[in-house]
């Protein structure tokens, strides 16, 4: 099972992050802190997969980070982020 695609939820200090195979099949997801998301995607996504996060002033920032280290990175409209949402944001 390879991560082909990567959705992060970027808020203030804790990142949420989901990634998926070929079959849109969860292989991996976390909670980060915003010191050690950059570092846990390094070690678990290869460098072919595309990263996916809600365009924001952060985002554009993080994508730029992401970049350098070699990620495909699509900034997504905040319209178009609503059909992922499964649930509320306050339930876990």
């Amino acid at each position: 099972m390879t991560i082909i695609r990567v959705g992060v939820d970027i808020a203030k200090s804790v990142f949420h992050v989901h990634g998926v195979d070929r079959q849109g099949k969860c292989c991996w997801s976390g909670k980060y802190s915003r010191a050690k998301w950059v570092d846990q995607i390094r070690k678990k996504v290869p460098n072919e997969a595309e990263i996916a996060m809600e365009a924001c002033a952060s985002a554009h920032y993080w994508s730029r980070v992401l970049m350098r280290h070699g990620y495909t990175v699509k900034l997504i409209a905040p319209q178009f982020v609503k059909p992922y949402v499964k649930s509320n944001k306050t339930m876990q």
